[in-house]
Order: structure tokens, then C-alpha cells, then sequence
């Protein structure tokens, strides 16, 4: 089930600006439109309404929230086998692996290449095999986890 846009929506088109997939649709200062076949849950929409006419998935309204406030993933070396889904997980490709690491087996460990572009989807959580991802407000934890 696809997050949908209510008749409360007033036209602004910042949905239709930060969807990562194009699922949004609509002409300025007229009721929005989500695709659901395109969709893909990550709520940006919702965040970024300014009066609230998202719903989620299970039909609750999506709260506003300041870009400050938006999540971004922390990633915990210990636990990762860097497997790449995170990177492949994520639709503003905002993920990257970083260089090799020395030793007898070489890794690479993903890291948040773009902060800026992440939009706290929370995608790469959801699908990492090892729960070696955790959702942090943006602030000065994104920086501990560059390699």
C-alpha cells in the first residue's frame, strides 16, 4: 500500500520535488496525486508537507518535519558484512562503499556519501540482513560513521 495525498493539499508541489521515484503528480496550487505502482513508502512526501495531507501506508497523516529533524542511517562496522544491499537499497543513491581496508581480507564498508541527498527513508535499515543500520537525527553522528 502507497502513501496518498488528501484533499487538503494545496498545490505546492514540494511533495512532487523531493519524490525519489516520480510517483507524484499534479499542476501548482491543485490536489497532488500519488502513483501507487511507483511509490515506494519512503515518506518523503509526508516530511515535507507543509499542511499535512500525506497519509502513510496504514492511513495516518504524516507529520511535518523540519530537515534537521530527518533521520539518517549510522552504520555499525562491528556487525556490517558488507554486503552492499544498503547501497543498492537506496533510491537517492546516497550510499556508496568507502576503499578497502588493510589487512589479510581486504572490505570495504559502506558510508554516507551524500548527506544532503539522504531523505531518512530509513530503506537501508529496513533491508540490511544484520541490523547493522541505525536511524540517527542528522547531526554530528553522520560524521562518525565516513571511513
Amino acid at each position: 500500500m502507497a502513501h496518498a495525498i488528501t484533499n487538503i493539499c494545496n498545490g505546492c508541489g514540494a511533495c512532487l520535488k523531493m519524490c525519489p521515484t516520480g510517483a507524484i503528480r499534479g499542476e501548482k496550487k491543485a490536489l497532488h496525486v500519488i502513483d501507487p505502482s511507483l511509490c515506494i513508502d519512503c515518506g518523503t512526501c509526508g516530511r515535507i508537507c507543509p499542511v499535512e495531507a500525506v497519509r502513510d501506508a496504514s492511513g495516518a497523516v504524516c507529520a511535518k518535519r523540519k530537515y534537521a529533524e530527518w533521520l539518517q542511517p549510522s552504520f555499525d562496522l562491528r556487525v556490517c558484512t558488507p554486503c552492499r544491499i544498503c547501497v543498492d537499497t537506496c533510491p537517492v543513491n546516497c550510499l556508496d562503499l568507502g576503499e578497502p581496508s588493510a589487512g589479510p581480507e581486504p572490505r570495504v564498508w559502506p558510508f554516507l556519501k551524500e548527506p544532503k541527498r539522504c531523505i531518512g527513508c530509513s530503506l537501508c535499515a529496513a533491508d540490511c540482513p544484520v541490523g547493522a543500520i541505525t536511524m540517527a537525527p542528522r547531526g554530528p553522528r553522520a560524521a562518525e560513521t565516513a571511513p
